[in-house]
């Protein structure tokens, strides 16, 4: 009878360890043997659920994902690095990727010296959290967008909640009106319907929004519209 008992616990305790792991740590780290760089923009994307995580500038990255999943390392500047995640017996799962700048050729890109380019940057440069004042009678039609806030600021008894708000709104319009612009001299291919999903993918940084150069910005969304693809397929 012990006999019997222990080839089953035998037999379940092997069941037991042979059985997937339904999820599996990936660690990992990306590194150019040519030449040590942060990398600023590393993208781990799971093409198997469509998602992403940004990794860290030394290049390690960590996050949960499926046994079998199809992983794609996707640095700025960098070929892409592919892989399938195999999970050992605790779960986890390494990869070390040395990886190599794309060999590219870079087109100028010539901005043309239109007014709503000068429009945009002044817009840029003035965007700061103001106070909101209060605003009645003829005002308030004239001015419906502010009344609004008004409305919503005495609900909140916060007007830092309502500058905040008017703030984040017209940094959402400056960067629509910069992507229309892009859009509009073939520097990126992005649908109207998209900008918004787009730019809180972005997370664009408020000082570097507002002091960057014409190529700065240029260069920054570029990157940045590449992963968005990458996560979205279906909009390219």
């Amino acid at each position: 009878m012990k006999l019997i008992t222990g080839i089953l616990l035998f037999l379940c305790g092997t069941a037991l360890a042979q059985e997937p792991c339904t999820k599996v740590w990936l660690t990992g780290k990306v590194e150019d043997t040519l030449v040590k760089h942060a990398f600023l923009n590393l993208m781990v994307v799971n093409t198997s659920n469509g998602k992403g995580v940004f990794g860290q500038p030394d290049g390690t990255f960590g996050v949960y994902v499926n046994n079998n999943d199809s992983i794609i390392l996707s640095i700025k500047g960098y070929e892409r690095y592919g892989f399938r995640v195999k999970g050992d017996s605790s779960c986890h799962f390494e990869v070390y990727a040395a990886v190599e700048r794309k060999a590219r050729q870079i087109d100028e890109v010539v901005i043309k010296p239109l007014k709503s380019i000068q429009e945009i940057k002044e817009e840029r440069a003035a965007l700061a959290l103001r106070e909101t004042r209060t605003i009645t009678g003829l005002e308030a039609f004239q001015s419906p967008i502010t009344a609004l806030y008004q409305r919503f600021s005495k609900k909140e008894q916060s007007k830092a909640i309502v500058a905040k708000k008017q703030y984040e709104d017209s940094k959402e319009e400056v960067v629509q009106e910069l992507l229309r612009l892009y859009v509009s001299y073939d520097i990126i291919k992005l649908n109207n319907e998209d900008f918004i999903d787009f730019i809180r993918f972005m997370n664009m940084d408020d000082n570097f929004l507002k002091t960057a150069t014409d190529i700065e910005l240029i260069t920054f969304i570029k990157d940045k519209l590449e992963h968005y693809l990458l996560l979205h397929p279906e909009k390219e």
